[in-house]
């Protein structure tokens, strides 16, 4: 892996849009890219978690504390979809369609403030505005991603270390729920999904305390990139052979002591993915 940017304390839903990269900062409270020019972080009051371009360019975030869509004006995030009739808890990662449709996380429960878990949800924000439930009964619902020409829907469930499947049915909803993959078994112990991104012979998974992004295909682990003492977060494609990876460094602390401490520093890596089973 070689290190692209520095300077975010946690980096979530990378995206690259247009020849740049976009990032969110959940602790930091900024918006980070490249897209006109150097790396920078532009400070937000308000704070998304996962982050999608809508097919007409725009720039959505799921607002982590403020349970509603955001769009992108170059300055904040305006409301784009209210999830207050909807959501539980703070909003998580976000996916969207070709036809504008999006997918979100309703995480269930604030960890960060103590709140004992709770299984979240999944939620659809239509392209005409409407907000639904997709499903219910997610246990700490992260990374998302539409495989399968959108025929299915692949989301992260964090503390039960694996990925679900979902169809995607005619009206959006999600059925079909099924285990795609059991990253404990498949990749070790101590993986716990967070950001995943579809790629050509899998998906790509960030497994934080699992030190490894690991590409898998159903129950199938295809091959593993060790991160060493860092702990990988999140992941986005280029639409080429790169793979971007926020990489989490704790001083040598827990996860949680280090988040507590304010001690945890992040870094993009990229990650050169020529041919299935070749990284590096």
């Amino acid at each position: 892996m070689k290190e692209y940017a520095a300077g975010m304390s946690w980096g979530e839903g990378p995206r690259c849009h247009r020849g740049a990269l976009w990032l969110s900062d959940t602790q930091g409270g900024k918006l980070w890219t490249d897209h006109d020019g150097p790396w920078r972080g532009i400070p937000l009051d308000a704070v998304p978690n996962g982050l999608w371009f809508l097919p007409d360019g725009r720039l959505t975030g799921a607002m982590m504390h403020e349970r509603r869509i955001g769009v992108w004006t170059g300055e904040r995030f305006a409301t784009y979809a209210d999830l207050s009739a909807v959501a539980t808890g703070p909003l998580g990662d976000m996916v969207g369609d070709p036809h504008g449709n999006l997918y979100v996380d309703d995480v269930g429960f604030a960890a960060h403030a103590g709140e004992p878990p709770r299984p979240g949800r999944l939620v659809r924000v239509a392209a005409d505005g409407s907000v639904r439930v997709a499903t219910e009964d997610v246990e700490f619902p992260n990374g998302l991603a539409l495989v399968d020409d959108g025929r299915t829907l692949l989301v992260a469930e964090t503390t039960r270390q694996r990925l679900t499947a979902f169809t995607v049915a005619a009206d959006g909803a999600l059925t079909d729920r099924r285990t795609y993959a059991d990253l404990a078994h498949l990749v070790g112990a101590h993986a716990r999904p967070d950001g995943i991104w579809p790629a050509q012979d899998g998906v790509w998974v960030a497994t934080t305390t699992g030190h490894a992004v690991a590409l898998v295909r159903e129950n199938e682990l295809v091959t593993s990139v060790d991160t060493g003492a860092l702990l990988p977060i999140a992941c986005c494609g280029d639409g080429g052979n790169r793979l971007f990876v926020t990489l989490a460094d704790t001083q040598g602390l827990p996860l949680g002591e280090a988040m507590a401490a304010k001690a945890v520093h992040t870094k993009v890596a990229l990650l050169e993915a020529t041919k299935e089973g070749d990284a590096g």
